[in-house]
C-alpha cells in the first residue's frame, strides 16, 4: 500500500509544470482554506521586505504561518511567495524562495503588493528598497526611502490560497516568470524556518482550532508571537470547511513519517544551503565591499590629484603674477632709487667740484699772493748784489732776471755776515717792509721745499749763482748799481 503511495506522489510530481513548483514539499489531498483578513504590521526599519503569510501542512493538518517582516538575505534580492498547486489528484506545496526577479507563485493574491503577479510593494534603488506606502505600512519618521502607487487590491473578492483544482486559481506561468524561475535562487533564510517551525508549535495556529481565522496572523519581526507588532486576523477568507476525520487521520498516520523525515531532510538541507548561501553572501559582499572601496579610493585619489592640480596651478598663477607685480615694483623702485642716486651724485659732484673749484682758486689765489709777495720781497732785496764791483761783465746778464736771481740766492745770503750791513741801505722803503718780511722765511732752512712751486725758476737761479757773488766782500761798497735796479723793483 505505501509503495502504491509513493508512486502516485511521483506520478503527481511529473504531472505538475517544472516552473510552477520552485522547492517540492509535501502534497495532500484536501485544499488549504481561504486567506484571512489581516491587516500589516509596521515595518521596524529599513531593508526590511515583506513576506505574505501561507497556510502550511504538518502532523494535525493545516496550520498558519503568520506574515512577518524578513531582511532580504542579498542587496537587490526579492522575495517570490510559495504555494500550493494541484498536481492532478492531490496539493502539493511549493516553497517560496529569494532572487533577483519575482518569478511565478500561482496567482495568488496574498495582498500587501503580492497581488498574483510580480511585487507592488516596493524596489531597490542603489543598495536602498524604496516602499510604497499605498500596500506597505512604514513609518515616514524612520524610514524615508517611501512612494505612493495606488495598486488595486482584490483580496476583499478572493481569498483563494491554491492554484489549480476545484475553486483554484487558473493562472499558468509566463515566459518571463519562467525564466525568473531558472535564475539563480536563495532559500527561506534561517530566521524564516525558525518562524515555520515555531508556527508549527502553536496550537492556536491550526485551522481545525481557530476555524479560519487564526488570533497570531502576522508579526513585525520572524518568530516573535507575542508583545507589540503582532497581528490578529479580522475575520477569515471564506468559511470554514472541516475535512472528513477519516481522510485526516489517514493522510495524518501516512504523512506523519514522511513529514518528519521531510523535514528533517529540509532542515538539513536548508541549513547546509543557508550556511552556503551565508559564506556565498560573505563572499560576495566582502568582493562588493573591497570592489566599491577601491572604486572610491580611485575616485578619491583622482578627485584628490584634480584638485591638487587645480591648486599648484591656481598657485603658480598666483605666484607668476605675485613675481611680475614685484619685479614691476622693483624696477620701479630701483629706477627711482637710481634716478634718486644720479640727482645725489649729481649734485653731490657738482658741489664737490663747486668746492674743489672754490678751493683750488683760493690756493691758487693764495699762491699767487705768495708768489706775489716773494716776488716783491725778492725785487726788494737785491742790494747786496749790486754792491759787488767785480762782477761788471755778470751784471748785464742778470738785467732781464732781477726777480729769478733773487730767488735763487737765498743761502748765500744767510752764509754771508756783511747781509745785515747792506739792510739797514733799505730805509727809504718803509711801505714795501711789510712784503719783504718774508726774508726771515728764506733765512729757514724748509724755505726752498715751498719755492720749488715754480720749477722753471730754480734752473735759472743755479745760473745766477756764480761763486764770486757770494764771495765778494767788496759788494756792498758799489754805489752805481742801486741805479740800474731802479727800474725792476718798486720802491
Amino acid at each position: 500500500m505505501r509503495t502504491i503511495r509513493l508512486l502516485l506522489l511521483t506520478i503527481l510530481v511529473l504531472a505538475i509544470p517544472a516552473a510552477s513548483f520552485a522547492q517540492f514539499g509535501v502534497s495532500v489531498m484536501i485544499a488549504p482554506p481561504a486567506l484571512p483578513v489581516y491587516t500589516q504590521p509596521m515595518a521596524p526599519a529599513e531593508g526590511y521586505l515583506w513576506t505574505p503569510g501561507y497556510w502550511a501542512y504538518g502532523d494535525e493538518g493545516y496550520f498558519w504561518v503568520p506574515g512577518t517582516w524578513v531582511m532580504a538575505p542579498e542587496v537587490g534580492f526579492l522575495w517570490t511567495p510559495g504555494y500550493w498547486g494541484w498536481g492532478g489528484n492531490a496539493y502539493a506545496w511549493n516553497g517560496g524562495y529569494w532572487g533577483p526577479e519575482i518569478g511565478f507563485y500561482g496567482g495568488i493574491n496574498y495582498g500587501f503588493g503580492y497581488g498574483g503577479v510580480g511585487y507592488d510593494g516596493g524596489y531597490w534603488n542603489n543598495g536602498a528598497f524604496y516602499y510604497n506606502r499605498s500596500v506597505n505600512n512604514v513609518n515616514v519618521t524612520n524610514i524615508h526611502n517611501v512612494y505612493n502607487k495606488t495598486v488595486i487590491n482584490n483580496t476583499t473578492v478572493n481569498h483563494v490560497s491554491y492554484n489549480g483544482g476545484a475553486g483554484g486559481i487558473a493562472a499558468r506561468p509566463t515566459a518571463a516568470q519562467e525564466t525568473a524561475a531558472h535564475q539563480r535562487h536563495t532559500p527561506p533564510t534561517a530566521l524564516q524556518t525558525q518562524h515555520v517551525r515555531a508556527a508549527s508549535t502553536n496550537h492556536a495556529l491550526l485551522a481545525s482550532v481557530n476555524r479560519g481565522r487564526p488570533a497570531i496572523a502576522a508579526t513585525s519581526k520572524p518568530a516573535q508571537f507575542r508583545g507589540r507588532g503582532v497581528v490578529a486576523a479580522k475575520q477569515a477568507g471564506a468559511p470554514y470547511k472541516a475535512a472528513p476525520n477519516q481522510a485526516a487521520a489517514t493522510r495524518s498516520n501516512e504523512n506523519k513519517a514522511a513529514a518528519a523525515k521531510a523535514a528533517a531532510t529540509r532542515s538539513n538541507e536548508n541549513r547546509a544551503a543557508a550556511n552556503k548561501a551565508a559564506a556565498t553572501r560573505s563572499n560576495e559582499n566582502r568582493a562588493t565591499a573591497n570592489k566599491a572601496a577601491a572604486t572610491r579610493s580611485n575616485e578619491n585619489r583622482a578627485t584628490a590629484n584634480k584638485a591638487a592640480a587645480t591648486r599648484s596651478n591656481e598657485n603658480r598663477a598666483a605666484a607668476n603674477k605675485a613675481a611680475a607685480t614685484r619685479s614691476n615694483e622693483n624696477r620701479a623702485a630701483a629706477n627711482k632709487a637710481a634716478a634718486t642716486r644720479s640727482n645725489e651724485n649729481r649734485a653731490a659732484a657738482n658741489k664737490a667740484a663747486a668746492t674743489r673749484s672754490n678751493e683750488n682758486r683760493a690756493a691758487a689765489n693764495k699762491a699767487a699772493v705768495t708768489r706775489s709777495s716773494e716776488n716783491r720781497a725778492a725785487h726788494a732785496q737785491p742790494a747786496p748784489r749790486q754792491q759787488t764791483a767785480p762782477r761788471p761783465e755778470a751784471r748785464p746778464q742778470s738785467v732781464p732776471r732781477p726777480a729769478t736771481a733773487a730767488r735763487a740766492q737765498p743761502a748765500p745770503r744767510q752764509q754771508t755776515a756783511p747781509r745785515p750791513e747792506a739792510r739797514p741801505q733799505s730805509a727809504p722803503r718803509p711801505a714795501t717792509a711789510a712784503r719783504a718780511q718774508p726774508a726771515p722765511r728764506q733765512q729757514s732752512a724748509p724755505r726752498p721745499e715751498a719755492r720749488p712751486q715754480s720749477a722753471p725758476r730754480p734752473a735759472t737761479a743755479a745760473r745766477a749763482q756764480p761763486a764770486p757773488r757770494q764771495q765778494s766782500a767788496p759788494r756792498p761798497e758799489s754805489a752805481p748799481r742801486p741805479e740800474r735796479k731802479a727800474p725792476g723793483g718798486k720802491q
